[in-house]
């Protein structure tokens, strides 16, 4: 991987008294998702390196062109900053042809090679049948590709995407993503991925910064990130639906675990060790698809969590089915059609949570 594709950002922008940009990291070739709750300042920070916002203090460098620096008072106009930038809205023309979309930010070229540059880009991404029609004309994901196209035919040194995907249904997500993640690998420039999903964070990105009141709360793989979330605010980025106050009752250092009574409750959970004292304040994660239902006392598991409860409520969403139970505080937990049926669950039933010790997260309290 070559140096000079390597996005380093220092920045620091005050919007207002009670929120402050503050936000440094690296972005090598390839995908860096950037993760965090609406207001964390996603946006924002894509708009501070693409020149569209000014900083009030900080650096952005690709490789070795510098394109802000407060201390040496640069800030290179944005466009000469060779950047592609595709925004939540799309922003394409509405009385332009699919073509003259693509070939906007190319104009000053000659017009054999505008259309030998767009035809290349149009095939990259499956519209070619599309050029002479107008954005209105076409479906969202068509339109999401003339978008992608449209920046990318300019040769960007550096790509930012700000919830490209975010009104389409997941086949055409997959088939644009696939076409996006091909073009990359010829290409191999940074690219920013702005980003609810933690499911195409997983799926393209290398590197997540996950953002939280604009600041960086976690940066690096994924899979470490993502998977064993340490904050709060990353679990319910990535679909850790039941997060609980407890306190520390027990530690039992030799076998790694500690047990935590919820909250004004009654039930008792095995957490794996933290870095906590008994009687210490603790915040618990557990994704709703890792508990396990069962309509009698289950007996010989291997998960140490086991304990009764009561069917709340059961709504339908798509295939997937959400049952609220209370059991000394209130689950989320999320079965199939084919669950359902089997427990014969209904409103008011009597059943048995089982939850591994390990699907318990230990997380620190949000700062919102």
């Amino acid at each position: 991987m070559a140096s000079d594709q390597r996005l380093s950002v220092r920045i620091m922008h005050r919007l207002s008294n009670s929120f402050a940009l503050d936000a440094a990291f690296e972005a090598p070739a390839g995908f860096t998702m950037i993760l965090g709750p609406s207001g964390s300042g996603k946006t924002t920070l894509l708009n501070c390196i693409a020149g569209l916002e000014q900083p009030d203090a900080g650096r952005v460098a690709l490789g070795a062109r510098v394109l802000f620096a407060s201390d040496e008072r640069i800030e290179m106009p944005v466009a000469q900053r060779r950047l592609g930038y595709v925004f939540q809205n799309l922003a394409l023309f509405p009385h332009l042809t699919v073509a003259q979309n693509v070939q906007y930010g190319i104009a000053k070229l000659a017009a054999e090679d505008r259309r030998a540059r767009m035809t290349t880009m149009l095939e990259s991404f499956r519209i070619a049948h599309l050029v002479a029609r107008k954005p209105a004309e076409i479906s969202g994901g068509e339109r999401q590709r003339v978008a992608l196209a449209r920046s990318l035919v300019t040769n960007p040194a550096a790509l930012m995407l700000d919830e490209p995907l975010t009104a389409l249904d997941n086949s055409t997500k997959s088939r644009i993503l696939d076409d996006l993640r091909a073009w990359n690998a010829a290409h191999e420039i940074p690219i920013l991925y702005v980003t609810h999903s933690p499911e195409e964070a997983f799926a393209l990105g290398e590197r997540v910064v996950v953002l939280e009141g604009g600041r960086i709360l976690a940066q690096g793989m994924p899979q470490y990130v993502l998977t064993t979330p340490r904050h709060e605010t990353i679990a319910q980025v990535v679909g850790f639906e039941n997060v609980f106050d407890a306190t520390v009752k027990s530690i039992a250092e030799t076998q790694g675990t500690m047990l935590c009574q919820l909250n004004g409750s009654p039930t008792q959970l095995e957490v794996p060790l933290g870095h906590a004292e008994p009687g210490a304040r603790v915040r618990i994660a557990i994704r709703a698809g890792d508990i396990i239902i069962a309509s009698d006392q289950p007996h010989n598991l291997s998960a140490r969590n086991s304990f009764q409860g009561k069917v709340l409520s059961i709504r339908r969403e798509g295939v997937r089915v959400i049952v609220m139970i209370e059991a000394g505080a209130t689950f989320e937990v999320h079965l199939t059609l084919g669950a359902i049926d089997a427990l014969q669950l209904e409103d008011g039933k009597q059943i048995w949570l089982v939850i591994k010790t390990y699907s318990c997260n230990l997380v620190e309290p949000s700062q919102q």
